[in-house]
């Protein structure tokens, strides 16, 4: 099955580029292009992509608030946020607005077209540049932010499960820490998504992190 995408850019080279790959890419197909985040908008309502790749920094609507709105839609479109590194204010704002994936733009294309991929097909992508930001987000934050109050109702090692997966790791790497198969893995996600009412694998990241359950590297 093809996935359809809308590339939001307000750099017309930067959207050039992403189409010139893409038009090489016999799983991808490219159905829309925005200079701003209410174009995007507007072409997800009109187009229902399967996956928006979105700037962040652009002029009138931000990729932050066409995030959000795109995500809270009645749609299953899913973003993959593409941005550069002195971004740092905007990760955890474009996260908790619901994009699937968070990369930079000086990562391989076959990179991001991976990530599209892997976006499309309902899980989610943070570049480890990206992760690191987001660990000194919480780092500047105060030690003593208390637990969110829904993770009450998980499970000492689905907690476990939760700390590893703020750590980064995936489910290969948790099977291997807590020495279950990767298949039982998948299974504790799969409870922790629908238990903390997470839309994917980037929302974990971010509970664990608030919940307190992930100290960051000093």
């Amino acid at each position: 099955m093809t996935i359809r995408v809308v590339l939001t850019d307000d750099q017309p080279l930067v959207r050039a580029a992403l189409q010139m790959v893409i038009t090489d890419t016999a799983d991808i197909e490219v159905v829309g292009e925005a200079g701003d985040g209410a174009e995007a908008v507007r072409l997800t309502e009109e187009l229902a992509p399967d996956v928006v790749v979105m700037d962040l920094r652009m002029p009138g609507m931000d990729g932050i608030e066409a995030t959000r709105l795109i995500t809270t839609g009645t749609g299953s479109t899913r973003v993959v946020v593409l941005t550069t590194f002195d971004d740092d204010d905007y990760v955890y704002g474009a996260l908790h607005a619901g994009a699937s994936g968070f990369l930079v733009k000086d990562m391989a294309l076959d990179d991001i077209l991976a990530a599209v991929r892997i976006v499309a097909a309902g899980d989610a992508l943070i570049a480890p540049a990206v992760t690191r930001r987001l660990i000194k987000e919480f780092t500047a934050r105060p030690a003593s932010t208390p637990p969110r109050a829904e993770l009450g109702g998980i499970t000492d090692r689905e907690r476990e499960v939760l700390t590893l997966v703020g750590r980064g790791l995936s489910n290969t790497e948790i099977a291997a820490e807590l020495f279950i198969s990767v298949a039982t893995a998948k299974t504790y996600l799969t409870r922790l998504l629908a238990k903390l009412h997470a839309r994917d694998r980037v929302q974990l990241v971010i509970l664990a992190y608030e919940a307190g359950l992930v100290a960051p590297s000093k």
